[in-house]
């Protein structure tokens, strides 16, 4: 916040969540500049009476950024929306999620027709001409209004922000012009900040389809370009190197039958491996935690170090890792999974965490009731197999690849994680006059 400057004067607000605030503020709560409501209960509103015409019904999942997305809402019926004159939707209200995830913020614009609430959104609309919805908008985005909610929430086993605590909120609030002042500032420099976050985003996605096609590639046609094709006879692998074999699953790969007790020892010592505890996609283990600790109580299968413990769930059927050591065991939605007849595990472990065979098992597991790969049609599945000197090849590769990549991915989400919480400074320096913006122009400098 270096380049902007301070108020030239402050007072103490006596407020923990405040701080000092510029003289010439005021400092006021909720109740006293604004109406607030919500809709009190559902009045017998039910699932049935979401349609698909009639007036908009506003629910906490069409928050999909600063403005309500029209195209995605719900309906009622128009007895529904007459049933409660208070929630009735104007153009420029201002509304806020209380409920689940609190504190969601919208603006209603471009709004084209009736609409109302469901039970957890406020509508907060200004009671006089003190303050603009806009600067309202950004003022219940920065860390005065969640350092509140959370100080409110202490203690509080579900997470819900009842009227009452809400309009007793406390603020500093400047003289109208000014903020439509700060309103324009922050809309500007947080299109910055939100475009520099979607290229980074741009970035991750597109690194990670490289890292996809780069692990499908080289367990399908291997490293050398130019080496002969055959046709594997599979539709949907189509021309595999010539001196590569294709085998069913099953003659290459053993999975392991039985299962323990982790509630006895030494099982409930071992390392409990579940698709939760896997990052999707790139095969690393997020969480270690004992049979003990996860109070595990059903039947668990066995693994050794070294074997590949793959999700037989969908949508978790990207999620495969290598068993860190002997002393491991994986849920029952898990198989344990041991290459042999020529199939190493950890070239095994790139294949089962390829695009390829992701899709086709989840091709296969469509056709059955449960939206899992039993081990039948498993074993069904024909992978292919290169001699062991190539496969480590191709795994050294593949790891040197993707390591190179994640690290990217890695910086890109730093850059990611560092520009939001610039972002979230910055507007709340802003809205509570940490910050002048006034005179600041968009070349960066005081007029």
């Amino acid at each position: 916040m270096g380049m902007y400057q301070a108020y030239p004067e402050y007072k103490d607000s006596g407020v923990e969540w405040i701080g000092a605030y510029p003289m010439g503020w005021t400092l006021t709560r909720v109740k006293f500049e604004s109406y607030v409501k919500a809709r009190v209960g559902w009045h017998g509103l039910k699932s049935d009476d979401f349609t698909e015409e009639g007036p908009y019904l506003v629910t906490g999942s069409d928050f999909k950024g600063p403005e309500i997305d029209w195209k995605e809402c719900y309906h009622c019926d128009l007895s529904r929306y007459e049933q409660d004159p208070y929630i009735q939707l104007k153009e420029g209200d201002l509304l806020i999620t209380k409920d689940g995830t609190i504190g969601k913020v919208a603006l209603v614009r471009r709004l084209d027709g009736k609409a109302t609430l469901n039970s957890g959104v406020f509508v907060v609309r200004p009671i006089k001409d003190s303050y603009t919805s806009r600067f309202y908008f950004w003022l219940l985005q920065s860390s005065v209004f969640t350092g509140f909610v959370d100080f409110n929430k202490t203690g509080s086993t579900i997470v819900h922000l009842y009227q009452d605590t809400f309009v007793n909120f406390r603020y500093a609030l400047p003289r109208v012009n000014e903020q439509t002042q700060i309103a324009n500032f922050l809309d500007r420099e947080t299109a910055k900040i939100d475009a520099l976050i979607e290229k980074q985003q741009r970035l991750i996605a597109l690194l990670k389809e490289k890292r996809q096609a780069v692990i499908s590639h080289a367990v399908t046609k291997g490293l050398a370009p130019n080496a002969p094709m055959k046709d594997s006879g599979v539709e949907w692998l189509g021309e595999v190197p010539a001196h590569w074999e294709v085998k069913k699953f099953s003659h290459c790969a053993s999975i392991r039958n039985g299962q323990v007790d982790p509630t006895k020892e030494p099982y409930c010592n071992f390392t409990l491996v579940a698709p939760n505890h896997i990052e999707s996609g790139t095969g690393r283990l997020i969480k270690c935690e004992t049979a003990a600790e996860q109070g595990a109580d059903s039947g668990k299968y066995l693994c050794k170090k070294g074997e590949v413990i793959y999700s037989k769930i969908r949508p978790a059927l990207a999620k495969v890792c290598i068993a860190p050591s002997d002393d491991t065991i994986c849920s029952a939605d898990m198989y344990p999974i041991k290459g042999c007849s020529g199939l190493t595990n950890k070239f095994l472990f790139w294949t089962l965490l390829s695009n390829w065979f992701t899709s086709l098992v989840v091709l296969e597991s469509d056709r059955v009731a449960m939206p899992k790969i039993n081990r039948e049609k498993l074993a069904e599945v024909s992978i292919p197999v290169p001699p062991a000197l190539e496969q480590r090849e191709i795994v050294d590769e593949i790891a040197d690849k993707t390591e190179t990549m994640d690290r990217l991915i890695v910086r890109a989400k730093m850059a990611i994680e560092l520009a939001r919480e610039r972002r979230t400074a910055l507007i709340s320096a802003a809205v509570t006059g940490k910050i002048d913006v006034r005179d600041f122009q968009q070349g960066g400098e005081a007029a």
